[in-house]
């Protein structure tokens, strides 16, 4: 049977070995700090035993109940939580990507959809509350679109989209097409 990657308790035996106590007594801390704020926890954590910080979000998200750092098996479940309106726009968005580009496959990763190419990420998009990212993969993806995004706010490496964005289709396939051709 396959390890599941996402389980937070593949990192116990290395808290174990590397600050030097049993799981018990770490859960038995995480219980006597539970009443302070997640960052708090992480900083104590890092502070006061030299935790990493992937070992520390490992305990405190474990002691907090969250035993995976998966959240969401399918682009369904992704979108399920979401509005009608940002729901349609995400779907526009990889439509017209997957019509162009059929071989392309919908993965999630990093709990977000992506969608790859073999063994490649092409693209990947993210909802937040008052906009959707899409995050092209590549080389200076942005600053290759940058003079065609008119409006739109770009980041270091995502494009900001209002929620009930009108799909740009020449711009979004040509996000896709400068990582195509980055690959060949």
């Amino acid at each position: 049977m396959p390890i599941d990657k996402s389980d937070r308790t593949l990192h116990f035996p290395a808290i174990e070995k590397k600050y030097g106590q049993k799981m018990s007594y770490w859960h038995s801390l995480m219980k006597d700090i539970s009443d302070l704020k997640y960052p708090e926890q992480i900083a104590y954590l890092r502070e006061n035993h030299g935790f990493s910080q992937a070992h520390a979000n490992a305990l405190v998200m474990y002691s907090r109940g969250s035993k995976s750092t998966k959240r969401y098996a399918s682009f369904k479940a992704y979108l399920e939580p979401h509005d009608a309106v940002k729901q349609k726009t995400v779907k526009a968005i990889f439509k017209t990507i997957t019509d162009k580009y059929p071989k392309m496959e919908m993965v999630i990763a990093w709990n977000q959809p992506m969608l790859k190419l073999g063994n490649d990420y092409i693209i990947g998009i993210n909802i937040l509350k008052n906009h959707i990212l899409i995050g092209p993969w590549g080389d200076n993806a942005i600053a290759k679109i940058e003079n065609k995004l008119g409006d739109l706010k770009a980041n270091k490496k995502t494009v900001q989209v209002p929620v009930d964005w009108v799909v740009d289709q020449k711009l979004i396939l040509e996000m896709v097409k400068n990582r195509v051709k980055e690959l060949k």
